[in-house]
């Protein structure tokens, strides 16, 4: 199945009704939109593109990149959705690591991109063959001539997301229609309906797990709409609901805590919404009752992976705003129960599924499961076994089967949402003459969830001003620590691998 067909569908049941918005202001309607995909689509057959092949989306948010998405798809493509925030040398890291034919981007970033392309990317390797387009004018136009969808396989890759991990590189994260189906599936079914004319907003990245809650309101006839200052800002969002109504939005627990701030000090309660969905960090409880106090019962919770994407539990509004249930703070603390279309399960170290109450590693399967790394057989095998994905998160469920996170067994730092792994930091630390040891990890933080903290060894005088400045020329802005602790030294074992647990610790003795 190719997923343009839903598109299709839409457009014929639906033409004259709002499909993408910029703002407050109706960019196109379903017709138009299927005509600007049918576009696209053409536009990157000329360009000698077969289905299968793939086209990296390098932007922030704009109207443009769901028409491009969905040409993409059209065509039998392969989207790579990429970080907007993301370096130059690592967006061409994922352009070469995903055999990406196109990278299309914003016009401000394809001079940077297309030198580190030709210089090989971040390994130094092959020059990238990928083409840099920045000229996005082909989207719009006149109603083309009609343009049979390319078919495709129910497990064919449709969207491939380049997830952080805990070593070296991200991995490519295959989803093919059956995933994305499932996904969408999930949302109208414990999340909520969607009705024609429903508003989607996305201050969330459309490359993130976000961006794929555009899919329920395509199927149904819904408006996406994208924020016209292409990303979060309270006021904004706040507004855009009051104005499209029925609105609903992805937000990461640092976002509903700054909506929450921006409703208290308007003094009155926001008007238009229908559902918050939080997710992809841990949301404290003070806030999420901080929040329906303030903003009202208009929140749903969802606990999902890039492999398995925002699908593996779920806590519904009905939940949450039913404080009469038993032990209704221990529920609005976890992350709900299982979705209808996965099982979950706690397993100890050795794949047996433990019982209620104690707590060892969440494992889920389903259809909705990806369908492995991109170009990665080991990693897939060590991720999926005897059919179970290992989420690397610790958490146990109680005997009515909601489910409660702990830790994650990974070293993963998840700050406002976004997924930074400690290793990356590392090396680019390490390629400063000045640093002779480097360990990062998260701190707690009430803002972002985590931060990033680097305790460096230096080996002759350096300053974190220094060390920020040079993190900024390698790794993306928001990856760099927030904090540099100089020390003589790191705690390690007797194997000389640094212990992060005490390190946490000690971290956590020198916050307070």
């Amino acid at each position: 199945m190719n997923l343009a067909h839903w598109l299709q569908r839409t457009a014929a049941l639906y033409p004259d009704q709002a499909a993408i918005a910029h703002g407050a202001d109706i960019w196109c309607n379903y017709a138009e939109l299927a005509h600007s995909a049918q576009r696209v689509a053409r536009w990157l057959r000329a360009r000698g593109l077969a289905p299968g092949d793939r086209v990296a989306l390098w932007m922030t948010n704009r109207p443009e990149y769901l028409a491009l998405l969905w040409g993409t798809w059209w065509a039998g493509l392969v989207a790579v959705p990429t970080n907007a925030k993301l370096h130059p040398r690592e967006v061409a890291w994922i352009a070469g690591h995903s055999g990406s034919r196109i990278v299309l981007c914003g016009a401000s970033d394809a001079a940077a991109l297309q030198i580190v392309l030709r210089q090989g990317g971040d390994d130094a390797a092959a020059p990238s063959p990928a083409e840099v387009v920045s000229d996005l004018s082909f989207v719009r136009g006149a109603a083309p001539a009609p343009l049979a969808i390319a078919p495709r396989a129910e497990t064919d890759a449709a969207w491939l997301f380049y997830t952080s991990g805990t070593t070296g590189r991200p991995k490519g994260v295959t989803l093919a229609a059956r995933q994305l189906r499932w996904m969408t599936m999930a949302y109208l079914a414990t999340v909520q309906p969607v009705a024609p004319g429903d508003a989607c907003l996305h201050p969330a990245p459309l490359s993130h797990g976000g961006g794929l809650y555009h899919l329920p309101y395509v199927l149904q006839g819904g408006v996406n709409v994208v924020p016209q200052s292409g990303g979060f800002d309270a006021e904004e969002c706040l507004a855009l609901a009051a104005h499209w109504r029925n609105a609903s939005f992805f937000a990461a627990p640092t976002i509903v805590r700054r909506l929450t701030e921006t409703a208290r000090r308007s003094g009155r309660r926001p008007v238009g919404l229908a559902t918050i969905v939080y997710g992809g960090a841990p949301m404290y409880l003070a806030d999420i009752e901080d929040a329906l106090a303030v903003i009202g019962p208009h929140f749903a919770q969802i606990y999902g992976q890039g492999e398995c994407p925002m699908t593996i539990t779920v806590l519904p509004r009905h939940v949450i705003n039913d404080p009469a249930q038993p032990r209704y703070r221990e529920r609005v603390a976890s992350v709900g129960f299982a979705q209808p279309m996965v099982e979950v399960s706690v397993r100890d170290t050795r794949g047996r599924e433990l019982p209620a109450g104690e707590s060892g590693e969440v494992c889920v399967r389903g259809g909705v499961v990806m369908e492995g790394y991109w170009n990665d057989l080991a990693a897939t095998q060590a991720a999926i076994r005897d059919g179970w994905l290992h989420t690397g998160d610790v958490g146990y469920l109680d005997a009515d089967g909601f489910l409660t996170l702990l830790d994650r067994s990974k070293d993963l730092i998840i700050s406002g949402g976004s997924n930074i792994y400690p290793r990356e930091v590392e090396e680019a630390l390490l390629a400063h003459p000045a640093v002779a040891e480097a360990s990062v990890i998260g701190r707690p933080d009430r803002e972002w969830g985590e931060v990033v903290v680097a305790y460096v060894v230096a080996r002759e005088p350096v300053t974190a001003e220094q060390l920020d400045a040079h993190c900024l020329t390698c790794i993306a802005r928001f990856k760099r620590p927030k904090h540099y602790c100089f020390v003589d030294e790191l705690p390690k074992n007797n194997y000389g691998k640094v212990l992060k647990t005490e390190l946490r610790s000690l971290d956590a003795r020198g916050a307070a």
